[in-house]
């Protein structure tokens, strides 16, 4: 028999645009031994899973889920659960993971409207008022922190837009939950997914998602039923809430290695963590910019833990990164769409963020420029 392939894994530095490097903690909890998804144990883990999701994402939102599947599902499951053939739905789209949420939306027959922005630029809020007040919409969709970009875009400015409105707002917090407060309550979110990898540093698999009452009234109204069955929310609730109806069979290690790795956020802080991801966020950008490199986004619109950097024409960004791999053992990311080949993805998400890693990514990159 040959050399088990898993022998031969590298221990990577994972600096891109996720997944984001895994606490030992969470290794450890997945590794416990596996429990039946019915089990009286499991369903305990699962109430304290299930309230520390609400901790985080700041939401007391009775459907609040981790679906057994990646933040791609979380977007499908949003769209498929709260969209029906003919509504009218408005993305806002400034970078590769708005297109998504355009491309899911058309699939389910919506009317889709698109208010695009430059990649690399922010929503602005009033061009989306503007649009808001020729029609009426059912759906507004945006995506909070645009991983392709880089760009924090101004989630709470656009949700005041919505203020007695019935049009549901739902937000792709996929790389912002855990580094960006959230707020799902107070800035009147309808419906949000993230995703495990990013900056809760957990491996890929989960998608955190809470609905609200508002949100989950439209899945109860609906004229046919849900048409993806695997994402149909209103029987996964079932088996989440109170009756624990069977639905599928839970990934139970990785939830445990969710739980684990919110117990890590909830005991060091989340105000410390933001603070942290901050810190070392502006250590990075120094580095970069004592070195003559240019960052893609303006100061203000930038996010911490996704930092964009241009790469400079005579220099091959490919390289540079297969470089850092093979040499160094670090990890970073490309650019995607118009971007590609012409910038690099700089990933300081959850346990990734601490300034050890960043020195250690600025030596390699100076040595390898």
């Amino acid at each position: 028999m040959g050399t088990n392939l898993l022998d031969r894994i590298e221990d990577m530095l994972l600096m891109g645009p996720g997944p984001s490097c895994v606490p030992p903690e969470v290794y450890q909890a997945l590794s416990k031994p596996t429990l039946g998804h019915l089990d009286p144990y499991f369903l305990q883990i699962m109430d304290e899973l299930k309230s520390l999701l609400q901790q985080v994402m700041k939401t007391g939102n009775k459907m609040t889920i981790p679906l057994s599947e990646t933040g791609s599902a979380g977007m499908e499951a949003c769209f498929v659960n709260l969209v029906e053939p003919e509504d009218r739905v408005l993305i806002l789209v400034n970078g590769v993971f708005g297109m998504r949420m355009q491309d899911v939306a058309s699939r389910l027959g919506a009317q889709v409207d698109v208010v695009e922005f430059p990649w690399g630029t922010p929503v602005i809020p009033e061009e989306v008022d503007k649009r808001l007040r020729l029609k009426n919409y059912q759906i507004l969709a945006v995506v909070h922190a645009e991983t392709s970009t880089g760009v924090r875009n101004p989630v709470a400015e656009i949700g005041d837009l919505l203020k007695g409105s019935d049009c549901l707002y739902l937000v792709d917090a996929v790389t912002s939950l855990g580094v960006i407060e959230v707020n799902t309550d107070d800035r009147k979110i309808d419906a949000l997914y993230s995703g495990t990898q990013k900056c809760l540093s957990c491996p890929p698999g989960l998608a955190p998602l809470p609905c609200s009452e508002k949100a989950v009234d439209k899945l109860n109204r609906r004229r046919k039923k849900v048409p993806n069955w695997y994402l149909d929310l209103s029987m996964i609730a079932n088996y989440w809430g109170k009756n624990r109806v069977y639905h599928h069979t839970a990934p139970v290690n990785m939830l445990y290695a969710l739980y684990q790795s919110l117990i890590l956020i909830t005991e060091e802080g989340l105000d410390k963590v933001i603070l942290r991801h901050q810190q070392n966020h502006l250590k990075l950008v120094d580095g970069l910019e004592e070195m003559g490199l240019e960052m893609l986004v303006e100061a203000p619109f930038r996010l911490t833990m996704l930092n964009t950097v241009k790469c400079p024409a005579d220099i091959d960004e490919l390289s540079v990164r297969r470089y850092l791999r093979s040499e160094h053992k670090i990890e970073i990311g490309g650019g995607l769409g118009p971007l590609a080949g012409k910038m690099w993805r700089i990933g300081l998400m959850g346990h990734t963020a601490r300034p050890e890693n960043v020195d250690r990514f600025l030596a390699a990159l100076r040595g390898t420029l």
